[in-house]
């Protein structure tokens, strides 16, 4: 059996030369407390006939009601996740206002035993943050793709 795959877009700003980050803190009564490592770059499952780079835009789509911004797309390789989810990654310099996102939703039986199906965003919040910030933040395993968007534009 194959490792899940998912695809996402690590979309960066510079401000006043130095690089931010938007992240999206994830959704869900499991993340709702915690705020260092609970976020994510917004990415999300595919499908084996599906390309990566396509399943990347979707997701963001999804993850964010909004468009993708448009720009050429860096590679920043793949990362093995600790319970075996392998994510790959594209960044791509753009900006959008946060507060606009429209986030996907899940549905989840909480409390669980409870036989209640409850909704709740796939993420609850985004905001952009510097790259020393981002690492405090980010999800222990997509930390690599901070250092790789670092060596891609200094």
């Amino acid at each position: 059996m194959s490792p899940r795959q998912s695809a996402g877009i690590l979309l960066y700003r510079k401000v006043n030369g130095e690089a931010e980050v938007l992240l999206g803190h994830m959704g869900g009564p499991f993340w709702a407390r915690k705020d260092a490592g609970g976020w994510s770059l917004p990415k999300g499952e595919y499908e084996p006939d599906e390309a990566p780079e396509a399943a990347a835009r979707r997701e963001f789509t999804e993850e964010l009601g909004l468009p993708v911004p448009s720009g050429p797309l860096s590679e920043l390789g793949s990362v093995r996740q600790s319970g075996g989810k392998v994510v790959t990654a594209w960044a791509l310099e753009g900006d959008l206002d946060p507060a606009l996102a429209v986030p996907g939703t899940f549905e989840m039986e909480w409390p669980k035993g409870s036989g209640r199906l409850q909704e709740f965003p796939e993420m609850d919040r985004f905001a952009w943050f510097s790259l020393t910030e981002a690492q405090e933040k980010l999800l222990k395993g997509q930390l690599p793709f901070l250092e790789r968007l670092l060596a891609l534009v200094g």
